[in-house]
């Protein structure tokens, strides 16, 4: 497996963070779906977790598959390390 740049690890620890939160605020708002506040950060860290996913695929490739991530010209799904490889 090819060395990775501690930026990737970086990114992808930043990344598992805003998915924590929007865990969380998920399984909150299920129990207090008028909670206006909570509503709020949620749209807030789903923006944050596109910007954060959009520099990650831009650097490293693609994070998903099946039409949720572009591709770079060669296809490179294919390419590892994968995200749960590391």
């Amino acid at each position: 497996m090819k060395q990775l740049p501690a930026h990737y690890y970086e990114i992808m620890e930043e990344l598992q963070a805003v998915d924590f939160v929007i865990l969380e605020l998920t399984l909150y708002l299920d129990t207090h779906p008028d909670d206006h506040d909570a509503i709020s950060q949620y749209n807030m860290y789903v923006k944050t977790r596109k910007q954060i996913k959009k520099k990650f695929e831009k650097e490293f490739g693609p994070l998903t598959n099946f039409g949720y991530s572009y591709s770079n010209y060669p296809w490179d799904w294919k390419d590892a390390p994968w995200p749960w490889q590391v």
